[in-house]
């Protein structure tokens, strides 16, 4: 019995090993997975890496318009808004844009960069307040509060990264 165990355990990993395995961000979000939010990058691709002082921007394709806000963890937990509720067109959009008179700059900490868009098809009524330190849990939290008095269908939460050396 112990042997059978055995072989069908290596059979199934060698098996296992010849297979791709996808994943989606935000999938355990509940404003996550409706497909507004088509593409969400920073310019030099998820995972990149910036140094300190160097300037990123982020792209974001919508395949609606809407109202967009951008956020960003940082690897100590620290958060903060880099845009709020900005109208979008459907299509790609560069942030920040050239209207917004701003540059977004790498500083510290360094280590992993997240940033989320919050994406809803109307002009939230509600604002979003970032305060202290956010584990996992409290991110997707506050991420959801924010866009839960929108309807299933008219919200979408996306996260890319990037990493600070």
């Amino acid at each position: 019995m112990r042997t059978s165990l055995l072989l069908s355990a290596s059979a199934l990993a060698l098996g296992l090993s010849a297979c791709t395995v996808n994943v989606r961000p935000n999938t355990g979000l509940s404003g996550s997975g409706n497909n507004l939010i088509a593409d969400l990058r920073p310019d030099r691709g998820e995972g990149s890496t910036y140094a300190i002082g160097e300037q990123v921007r982020i792209r974001v394709t919508t395949r609606t318009p809407g109202y967009l806000t951008l956020i960003a963890l940082q690897e100590n937990g620290s958060a903060s808004i880099l845009v709020r509720n900005v109208p979008v067109q459907a299509g790609t959009n560069v942030f920040p844009r050239p209207q917004d008179g701003l540059t977004f700059t790498v500083g510290a900490p360094r280590g992993m960069q997240h940033v989320r868009a919050l994406f809803t098809r109307v002009r939230p009524t509600t604002d979003l307040v970032l305060r202290g330190t956010y584990s996992g849990g409290q991110w997707n939290a506050v991420s959801e509060q924010y866009v839960s008095p929108y309807a299933a269908a008219d919200r979408d939460i996306q996260e890319t990264y990037f990493f600070i050396r």
